[in-house]
């Protein structure tokens, strides 16, 4: 089922959150085998919070939008009485989150329920989960394939069936491109859009969070319940981060629609150039555009990269080389 059709169902009293997540965890136990996607499992918490959805419903009380759905988070979010890795065997060391990440905040007060955390590249630094730490992530569709990374955990997660709807980070890809390779839809905000508080950082100056979906109405109905602005992070709390809700009826009437050219179709593979050809003919798009400088701003992203996440592990790179994980501590 979608997101909104585990809500709605939830909302009918078809059936409870209890056995949403009942039903999920025992998912989870019989396929994360085959894809990795999972580092942890909050069973304990998600049968408490989807308690409370149900004891709500009992007592005649609205439910918020995403009542009983079940998802995950890249290892990256602060989760209450977990590490939070970022994928760094490292972090196993440090301290249990004393509080939820802002977005794991919204996520429970729109009544979603949190059943773990997903794998991904160490310090969010790849792009094919291949985490030498706690394993690659494979791709549900062909497990001898990749699902793509850093938020590979997320998209293979969503994919495989796991769960309707996962949280992750993009900075130079990171959500495009497992759910580009996993065949799910994914959103990379607007920076500044959704707040970053209380999630470990690669490139503050590039860093965005945004949710995978299997549906564009449920990554609409997650993204709406994700918005709003937060002082405690300085990108997000200009007084135009306010939540931007359109009709989900509105489809895409009155949007004008492009295709991206030049740098874009030259290294592109036949095959995916059909694919796009393809998709823009159905959202009718006839025109094509270049963006200018496309591969300068790449490069600069790259550099920024390297400079910034560079500098945010130095002294632990100093203190203790061995530990990182070996792919990702050569970039750094």
């Amino acid at each position: 089922m979608t997101a909104a059709q585990i809500a709605a169902s939830v909302a009918r009293g078809d059936t409870t959150a209890a056995a949403v997540v009942e039903s999920t965890l025992t998912r989870i136990a019989q396929r994360n085998a085959g894809v990795n996607a999972f580092t942890a499992v909050t069973a304990e918490r998600a049968r408490a919070e989807a308690a409370a959805v149900d004891a709500r419903r009992a007592a005649g009380l609205p439910l918020p939008p995403l009542a009983g759905v079940p998802y995950a988070v890249k290892n990256l979010f602060d989760v209450t009485g977990l590490p939070t890795l970022a994928g760094s065997k490292l972090h196993e060391r440090h301290p249990a989150a004393a509080t939820d990440a802002e977005l794991v905040r919204r996520m429970a007060a729109a009544g979603a329920v949190l059943v773990g955390a997903l794998n991904m590249d160490a310090y969010a630094y790849g792009f094919t989960t291949e985490n030498t730490g706690y394993g690659p992530c494979r791709n549900p569709h062909d497990p001898s394939r990749t699902c793509g990374g850093s938020s590979g955990g997320c998209g293979a997660a969503v994919a495989g069936g796991l769960v309707p709807l996962t949280l992750g980070s993009d900075t130079n890809g990171s959500i495009r491109v497992p759910s580009s390779l996993c065949g799910v839809f994914g959103l990379k905000p607007t920076y500044g859009r959704l707040s970053r508080t209380g999630s470990y950082p690669f490139v503050h100056s590039l860093d965005h969070l945004g949710p995978f979906a299997t549906t564009v109405d449920d990554l609409a109905r997650c993204y709406d319940a994700l918005q709003g602005p937060d002082p405690r992070d300085p990108a997000c709390c200009s007084p135009d981060a306010v939540p931007v809700t359109p009709s989900l009826e509105q489809g895409v009437d009155g949007l004008r629609i492009a295709r991206l050219g030049g740098y874009f179709d030259t290294f592109a593979s036949p095959q995916a150039r059909a694919a796009a050809e393809a998709v823009a003919a159905a959202l009718g798009a006839t025109a094509a555009i270049e963006l200018p400088e496309v591969e300068r701003a790449r490069a600069a992203a790259f550099m920024i990269s390297a400079a910034e996440g560079g500098t945010l592990h130095l002294e632990t790179l100093k203190r203790d080389y061995d530990g990182f994980e070996p792919h990702n501590r050569d970039r750094l």
